[in-house]
C-alpha cells in the first residue's frame, strides 16, 4: 500500500484525486465490454490491488464480467494477469458449425479450471453480470447460480461465439446492449467504472453505446489509445495492459473534476 506520510494536505477547496476518492470509502467497480479489452481491466485492476483498494461490488459486461468475475471469484489481480498473458489462440479456438464460428467449449473449459468458486453466492464481492437474452431481446442480469456459464455467455460474441444456454434460454454477448456493463449495479451506488474507449467491431464510430455513461455518484476511468486486441492480434495484450497499468497509476493522482478522469495512454 502506498504510504501518505510524505504528502502535503489538500486545500480545502481542492478536488480530490482519484485515489483520495477512492480512499473515501467503500466503492463499488464496473468494467464496460470492448472485444478483448480484458487485457486493459486487468492492468486497471492491478494497481487498485497494489494501492489496497479493493471494491465492496463488482459488475461488468463481457471483457469486464470477465476480469470481474475471476476476480470476485477470489483470484488476485496478479494471476489474472499472468493467465491472461499465458493466452494463446489455439486455448479457446474450436471451430464448429453453429450460430457462430467458435463452440465455447474450450474457453468454458478454461474458466472452469481457473475459478476459484463454483457459484456466484462463493464470491468474495456481490457480482452482477449482464448477459444478451435473445429470445427476450434484451439485457438479463445474473447475479446467482453457477459462475462459469454466466462468465461465458457475457463474452459471447455474437459470430465469433455460438450462444451459451442456460436455464433454456440462449444468451450471448452482455455488450450487446448494456456495454458499460452497469444494469446489474444499484443506483447510487459509489461506483469507480473503468470505461474501454475503443470501438468495438460491430459499433458504428459515433454510436451513444460508446459514450461514457452519466451516473450519480460514479467517477469513470477512460484510457485514451489502447491498442486494439483481438483473436488474431494477442501479442497486443501484454502491450495493452501495460499501457493500462501505468495510466491507472498516473490516474490516481489526477483530481477528480467532474465525472471522468481522462488519461492518454502511451506505451
Amino acid at each position: 500500500m502506498t504510504s501518505t506520510s510524505n504528502v502535503s494536505p489538500r486545500p480545502a477547496n481542492a478536488p480530490p484525486t482519484l485515489r483520495e476518492w477512492l480512499r473515501e470509502g467503500p466503492f463499488a467497480i464496473g468494467m464496460s465490454s470492448g472485444f478483448f479489452g480484458f487485457f486493459a481491466h486487468a492492468g486497471v485492476m492491478t494497481v487498485l490491488e497494489d494501492e489496497g483498494l479493493a471494491p465492496a461490488r463488482v459488475a461488468g459486461s463481457s471483457a469486464g464480467a470477465l476480469v470481474g468475475g475471476l476476480w470476485a471469484a477470489g483470484l488476485d489481480a496478479a494471476a489474472i494477469r499472468d493467465e491472461l498473458l499465458r493466452l494463446r489462440r489455439e486455448d479457446f479456438w474450436d471451430p464448429r458449425p453453429g450460430l457462430g464460428l467458435l463452440a465455447g467449449a474450450l474457453f468454458r473449459a478454461r474458466l472452469q479450471a481457473l475459478l476459484p468458486v463454483r457459484s456466484f453466492d462463493q464470491c468474495r464481492a456481490p457480482l452482477a453480470v449482464s448477459v444478451y437474452d435473445v429470445r427476450a431481446r434484451g439485457t438479463r442480469v445474473l447475479e446467482c447460480g453457477p459462475l462459469a456459464p454466466a462468465i461465458q455467455a457475457s463474452c459471447t460474441v455474437p459470430g465469433l461465439f455460438h450462444p451459451v444456454w442456460l436455464e433454456g434460454r440462449p444468451l450471448l454477448d452482455g455488450g450487446i446492449l448494456d456495454r458499460p456493463g452497469l444494469a446489474g449495479m444499484p443506483e447510487g451506488t459509489r461506483l469507480f467504472y473503468h470505461h474501454l474507449a475503443a470501438r468495438s467491431p460491430w459499433r458504428r464510430r459515433q454510436s451513444p453505446a460508446l459514450a461514457v455513461p452519466e451516473r450519480q455518484g460514479m467517477t469513470a476511468l477512460v484510457i485514451a489509445s489502447l491498442p486494439r486486441v483481438g483473436p488474431f492480434r494477442l501479442p497486443e495484450g501484454a502491450r495493452a495492459f501495460e499501457i493500462a497499468r501505468r495510466a491507472a497509476r498516473e490516474a490516481l493522482g489526477r483530481p477528480v473534476e467532474g465525472r471522468e478522469v481522462r488519461v492518454l495512454g502511451s506505451s
